[in-house]
């Protein structure tokens, strides 16, 4: 069975490649890959789930039921949690942008953006209250002030600490996106 994550070919990181090099455009896509330390708190939550799911089953098997189910909740929700924190990011469509967060969802019709931009400012640090210096993806909306600008992407977020070229090539095919659909 072929694993096309595992090849050195990585068709969307080359330079000659356009910023949307997707075959269905209709779909919401997410225009980079997810970071590597998102990819290891979720392996490690998922890690934990299956312990606590053979629990589960060692409690059911010793005849409590409710106790079992109780466990079997609780590892499902890790399961739940691990998989929002991988969906999390900036997915894009012909219909809009789409904001995905731990807890909270925006989507946003390309017709209410006014700007998807570039700059250099203080971001958080992996999301904690620690501020450094950075570069960060603003989405400006034309239905909001000016002041009230979205932070889509950040260089010192989950997905990028440590890699820059990726920020690079994800802000650029965010804004590829809002360029062609006639914003930004």
């Amino acid at each position: 069975m072929p694993l096309p994550f595992l090849t050195a070919e990585r068709p969307f990181e080359t330079a000659d490649d356009v910023a949307l090099p997707y075959e269905d455009r209709e779909r919401w896509r997410r225009p980079y890959r997810p970071g590597p330390w998102r990819v290891v708190v979720a392996a490690l939550a998922l890690l934990l789930a299956s312990y606590v799911l053979l629990a589960a089953v060692v409690i059911a098997l010793t005849g409590k039921g409710s106790d079992a189910g109780v466990i079997l909740g609780v590892s499902l929700l890790v399961i739940a949690a691990a998989l929002r924190l991988l969906r999390m990011g900036v997915w894009v469509s012909p219909r809009g942008l789409r904001h995905v967060r731990f807890l909270l969802t925006r989507t946003v019709p390309w017709d209410r953006i006014a700007a998807v931009r570039t700059v250099q400012r203080p971001v958080r640090w992996l999301g904690l209250p620690r501020t450094v210096q950075g570069q960060a993806v603003l989405l400006v909306r034309k239905d909001r002030p000016a002041e009230e600008t979205a932070m889509l992407l950040t260089t010192h977020g989950a997905d990028f600490l440590g890699r820059a070229e990726a920020f690079d090539r994800a802000s650029d095919a965010v804004e590829g996106w809002a360029s062609e659909s006639g914003r930004g």
